[in-house]
């Protein structure tokens, strides 16, 4: 092969993943981001871990009768299920993200696409663990009327069983609302910003 043919090869090479060094300079400024997305999630998983825990021992905490219990436990074991299983899922993308390098483009939309999936993930997770929350909420709220004197259950009036459901459904909505905003706050923002490097690479 003469300088002729490897010069047409060479010429003949895709340059899509060629990068340049201002882009490289670009591409490296998504680090930032990148490390705070992998700080805030390695504080989650330690988080998400003790509050499970904290929950497992309220009956103790706040001495729910005997009865309840075994109630409680069967659908704490339930609750543990999920956890782990999205715990697991989150846990092995924080690992994913502390292994990347970012030095190509390829790289830095793979990167942006994962953490964009991982963020729908931990939304699933956090609508998935509403019902339990929400079930947990009033059975504490039960076991406090509970403690009151005389106080029986088939008593309640038209508008305390309204206020109980008025309250669920407002706890529902809260909780929907402050993980949108969660999730935006300690992850969308920095994803937002990897986004960005993306659409200035886009422009060159």
């Amino acid at each position: 092969m003469d300088f002729n043919d490897i010069q047409n090869a060479w010429n003949n090479e895709k340059t899509e993943n060629v990068v340049v060094p201002d882009n490289l300079e670009k591409i490296n400024s998504a680090n930032t981001p990148l490390d705070k997305i992998k700080k805030n999630l390695k504080n989650e998983l330690i988080m998400q871990s003790v509050a499970v825990v904290l929950i497992g021992v309220t009956p103790y905490l706040y001495r729910f009768p005997e009865k309840w219990i075994v109630p409680f436990y069967l659908m704490f074991s339930i609750f543990v299920a999920v956890c782990v299983y999205y715990l697991v899922k989150l846990y092995i993308f924080y690992k994913r993200l502390n292994k990347i390098t970012l030095k190509t483009k390829d790289s830095l939309y793979e990167t942006y696409f994962d953490v964009r999936l991982n963020m729908e993930l931990y939304k699933t997770f956090g609508f998935a663990l509403t019902p339990f929350m929400v079930l947990f909420l009033i059975g504490f709220l039960y076991n406090e009327f509970l403690k009151k004197p005389g106080f029986d259950v088939t008593n309640f009036s038209n508008t305390e069983l309204i206020s109980v459901f008025a309250i669920v459904v407002f706890c529902i909505l809260f909780m929907g609302i402050s993980l949108e905003w969660w999730v935006h706050k300690f992850y969308g923002k920095y994803a937002k910003e990897i986004k960005n490097v993306i659409d200035q690479l886009k422009e060159e």
